[in-house]
């Protein structure tokens, strides 16, 4: 119980950190260029993506710490890994290229991809562990969320 406890500690703190070095990127342009763009009708207010993301990284960390703790010697378990790490990359991308360079549409087509490797992540982890998998439904139902909100505002500007 001690090490799957630590091994969630560990994979919570990592989505956090991921988050936070994602916030950096955001910070340089939320109150300036952010601003300047025409949005789609159903653009949240800006306060809400804090708290939401701070959720989601939690329910994900705590989604990789429990694969984790089935055994790193099982091949689905390094699978899971495997992509649950690269839609992490992905995941960090978005903000760098959305915010950071400024550029909605390779920030869209990092998205589409984000999403569609969250899908086969959610497939790999239901393999190892089904809690595992359903914590991850927020965060999918939010990059899809935040997918069409990114084409949005790609074809408004």
């Amino acid at each position: 119980m001690k090490k799957k406890l630590l091994r969630i500690g560990i994979t919570v703190l990592i989505c956090l950190l991921v988050g936070f070095l994602s916030s950096i990127a955001t910070q340089t342009s939320i109150d300036t260029w952010y601003t300047s763009l025409n949005k789609p009708f159903f653009t949240p207010p800006n306060w809400i993506f804090a708290p939401v993301w701070i959720i989601i990284y939690l329910m994900m960390g705590i989604a990789a710490g429990i694969v984790w703790s089935r055994g790193l010697y099982h091949k689905w378990v390094k699978t899971a890994l495997y992509h649950f790490g690269f839609q992490l990359l992905l995941n960090a991308a978005w903000s760098i290229f959305f915010f950071g360079l400024q550029n909605p549409f390779i920030a869209l087509l990092d998205i589409i991809a984000l999403l569609i490797l969250l899908l086969f992540t959610f497939k790999r982890f239901k393999v190892v562990n089904t809690t595992a998998a359903y914590l991850l439904i927020p965060y999918i139902a939010w990059v899809a969320f935040a997918t069409a909100l990114n084409f949005g505002i790609w074809q408004l500007n």
